[in-house]
């Protein structure tokens, strides 16, 4: 079940809260039939978290857009994803900018504003940036970096 919310979810990148509501409470469904919970008990929030270590959409979105950066950055996506995935330290004009230093993408500017930020050539680098230093570390193995990324998003609750 959580497999078909999470398929082509990174498309809600950026998406208006209304939209992902709606899968959340797919998933927040799939939650009570698994665990046999009534619909108007409390704490399923809690429950997501600490029983089944699921992450609501929203972090679902962020997670999946950072692997597939991750891959990206690390040689084992298709090209046509990896040409969006420019360390800013590749740039000769920006080399010596703070950003260069932290392994920081390059985020090309868009000019749509509802759709335009939802593509994987912004969302993709935009969301990158947006995680901590510490998990930039493309040497870490896929594994590694999917179990960093997953307890960092858990502290975020």
């Amino acid at each position: 079940m959580t497999s078909r919310v999470d398929y082509c979810n990174a498309i809600f990148a950026a998406a208006p809260k209304i939209t992902t509501n709606k899968l959340q409470r797919v998933l927040n469904a799939a939650a009570r039939v698994v665990t046999g919970m009534w619909k108007f008990d409390r704490s399923l929030s809690q429950l997501l978290h600490t029983e089944l270590h699921w992450l609501d959409v929203p972090e679902r979105v962020k997670y999946k857009l950072s692997m597939m950066v991750h891959w990206c950055l690390s040689g084992c996506a298709p090209q046509y994803l990896a040409t969006y995935c420019v360390l800013v330290s590749s740039i000769a004009a920006r080399q010596h900018l703070r950003s260069a230093v932290r392994h920081q993408l390059a985020v090309p500017s868009h000019r749509l504003s509802t759709y335009g930020r939802r593509a994987f050539a912004i969302a993709g680098p935009t969301t990158w940036n947006s995680l901590p230093t510490h998990l930039y570390h493309v040497e870490n193995s896929t594994a590694a970096f999917g179990q960093l990324l997953k307890t960092h998003l858990f502290s975020e609750y």
